[in-house]
């Protein structure tokens, strides 16, 4: 069922990709975004983790001065609590943004799968993560919900805060 839900909605972002545009690549219009996320497990993992500390990168392409996608991938370690280990997790996801004003807020989501670390049985499944927040030409400021429906029934939840700098091309 994961599965046909992924394979769903690449579908529905396959129009944004598939036409015959000519695209040229400015600073105005493409950059790098790198940055850190912290957040608190919730749900599934909060049984057995009570924090995690990320990198975010992403690559972003500026439709017009309000719509952008890109591309998303990272890496998040979840602290575990006593008696379990470390985890982490790697997502490789599309992502779509919409921003209101040339400075101000955006939302967007990210769409994908991650893979799982150090974790038995689980290699990983579909991932979600929605955003809201600020932003400007050189900053983004957001808070997120991510879910990871992973292998055998698991969810990985977290909800937290993360900055990213905007890397521009040259």
């Amino acid at each position: 069922m994961k599965k046909l839900v992924l394979f769903i909605g690449l579908l529905g972002l396959s129009p944004i990709f598939a036409q015959e545009t000519e695209i040229d690549i400015t600073p105005d219009n493409s950059w790098l975004k790198a940055g850190l996320t912290a957040g608190i497990p919730v749900g599934d993992a909060s049984d057995v983790s009570s924090f995690n500390l990320g990198v975010d990168l992403r690559g972003q392409y500026l439709f017009n001065p309000n719509l952008a996608i890109g591309v998303a991938s990272g890496y998040s370690h979840y602290f575990a609590k006593e008696n379990f280990e470390d985890f982490g997790m790697i997502p490789v996801a599309g992502f779509l943004r919409y921003y209101f004003t040339p400075n101000g807020l955006f939302f967007g989501s990210d769409l994908g799968y991650s893979f799982l670390t150090n974790v038995e049985n689980n290699d990983g499944g579909l991932y979600l993560n929605p955003q809201i927040g600020y932003h400007n030409r050189d900053w983004n400021i957001y808070a997120f919900y991510q879910n990871i429906f992973a292998e055998n029934d698991v969810d990985l939840q977290s909800v937290g805060v993360g900055v990213t700098y905007n890397i521009r091309f040259k």
